[in-house]
């Protein structure tokens, strides 16, 4: 992918995040880097290649979370963020090109696990996560390793797995409240009309615009909100229940559902799946506070 074609892509994400309401020092953010690399005299590619994020964070205007995109996009043709923003989900699809993961196995992988590349898949093969995942077996887990060595190499697999270690703490400070809120405001937002609606194009075979998007702000983290559109919330009548959050800044790429809980003491009340020991101390906390 040349310089042309990534300042094209930064563009189209700057232009759709101005669309959909997102922070203006967001949008300039995305315009002046595609500025940066259009007018970049070599080949940004060869600059990933040699010394990937730390020589892209050396050019102007391109700050680690979009030195981190453009290394992906450069690697492996994608732009996630690109894709929520229109409305686009093509992570099983990507996951199912793996050998050894069939349709079936790549939304249980995207659905459990919240991964969306193939850095992170493969980062997951090996700290022991897409192993949890049913249907995994040894031999499997194996083949899929095998695989994505074969399409990343040893030194991407080390790089990806100490990044995400990297990303960790820092992805591990954002509290279950803070996710809570960002829910409670994009479904307030999102009932009143209030939101700006994107066309999915999964299991939205009339193209109408009906799935809410926000984007916004906490302490510096920027989130996108969506109403969950994945083959699984639609098997149980739950896209406008659960609510996808990802974050997508200089910090950490990182996404979680809230759901409605169904069962036991936080039975009606909001969680974030994988996170309930969390919510139950949350909730505690507030009862306690109103007491």
């Amino acid at each position: 992918m040349d310089n042309a074609k990534i300042a094209e892509l930064l563009e189209e994400a700057a232009d759709l995040l101005e669309a959909q309401g997102a922070n203006p020092y967001r949008v300039r953010a995305y315009r002046n880097a595609a500025r940066t690399v259009r007018d970049l005299k070599g080949s940004i590619a060869d600059i990933v290649r040699a010394e990937g994020v730390a020589g892209l964070v050396r050019l102007p205007a391109i700050g680690r979370s979009l030195a981190h995109t453009i290394e992906h996009l450069v690697r492996s043709g994608r732009f996630p963020l690109l894709e929520r923003l229109k409305g686009e989900d093509a992570v099983e699809r990507v996951f199912a090109t793996v050998p050894n993961i069939g349709p079936e196995l790549a939304r249980r992988i995207h659905e459990q696990l919240g991964i969306e590349t193939l850095a992170e898949l493969e980062a997951a093969a090996y700290d022991g996560r897409l192993a949890q995942v049913p249907g995994m077996g040894k031999k499997r887990l194996r083949a899929v390793r095998e695989s994505l060595a074969g399409r990343f190499g040893r030194r991407r697999t080390i790089e990806v797995t100490s990044q995400r270690s990297d990303q960790k703490s820092d992805a591990e400070e954002v509290s279950v409240a803070e996710l809570l809120d960002v829910d409670r405001e994009y479904r307030e937002k999102a009932e009143r009309g209030k939101l700006p609606r994107i066309a999915p194009r999964r299991f939205n075979p009339t193209g109408q615009a009906w799935l809410p998007v926000l984007h916004t702000e906490r302490s510096g983290r920027h989130y996108t909100a969506l109403y969950s559109n994945t083959a699984r919330a639609h098997e149980l009548g739950t896209t406008h229940d659960w609510v996808v959050i990802y974050r997508d800044d200089h910090g950490a790429h990182d996404r979680w559902t809230v759901i409605t809980s169904q069962y036991g003491p936080l039975k009606g009340k909001r969680i974030v799946r994988g996170r309930e020991q969390e919510c139950r101390e949350y909730y505690a906390q507030t009862e306690a506070e109103t007491l």
